[in-house]
């Protein structure tokens, strides 16, 4: 989902209706603050989300509503692309250096910015992918954990059983748990889940 943050409602228009273009879906706000409360949901689309951010806008600017992203670790999640009408090279700079994902001057070039956002949708969709990963991790137990770190070594069951001091059978079963937990049903899927 492209999040489309504007003052300028002709600008709004004309983002989604490039958006469409693409195939992009897209939703757009008249302010930073609107978005940030969308943000505040947890609702993330699992296709990606991507954020262009209009720098100058009454109540909020879009460098606040990108620190405030910031601070709630979003960023990878929900990169951001700013537009900028008034832009100078000082602010870009600060701006990617800080995290931003790219930053655009108005006019700008529809296929370019627009390549940009696929970019974006497409890293929002692998760190999406990785905090699921992630939480399906912290589920583990801590001999799970033990044994999926031998599995990933590459180590048969009767080894690990050796290595833990403990029974084949309880490695089988920490093995079926661990699988039924990634969501997985081989170790090389779960090792190319893991890389």
């Amino acid at each position: 989902m492209l999040h489309i943050v504007d003052d300028e409602e002709v600008v709004r228009d004309a983002l989604t209706w490039l958006a469409t273009s693409r195939g992009i879906s897209s939703r757009s706000y008249a302010s930073a603050l609107q978005l940030l409360r969308h943000a505040d949901s947890g609702q993330f689309d699992p296709e990606g989300d991507c954020v262009l951010l209009d720098v100058r806008m009454p109540d909020m600017n879009g460098i606040a509503a990108f620190d405030q992203l910031s601070t709630r670790g979003l960023t990878q999640r929900m990169p951001v692309i700013f537009l900028t009408g008034h832009g100078d090279v000082p602010m870009a700079v600060d701006a990617l250096k800080r995290g931003a994902f790219d930053f655009f001057e108005k006019p700008f070039n529809d296929n370019q910015l627009m390549d940009r956002v696929q970019e974006g949708l497409a890293g929002s969709r692998k760190a999406g992918e990785m905090a699921q990963v992630h939480a399906r991790l912290a589920t583990l137990s801590a001999r799970e954990r033990e044994v999926l770190d031998l599995i990933l070594a590459g180590k048969m069951n009767k080894v690990v059983a050796d290595e833990l001091g403990i029974s084949m059978r309880t490695v089988e079963v920490h093995r079926a748990h661990i699988f039924d937990k990634m969501q997985v049903k081989t170790a090389v899927e779960l090792a190319g889940l893991l890389k």
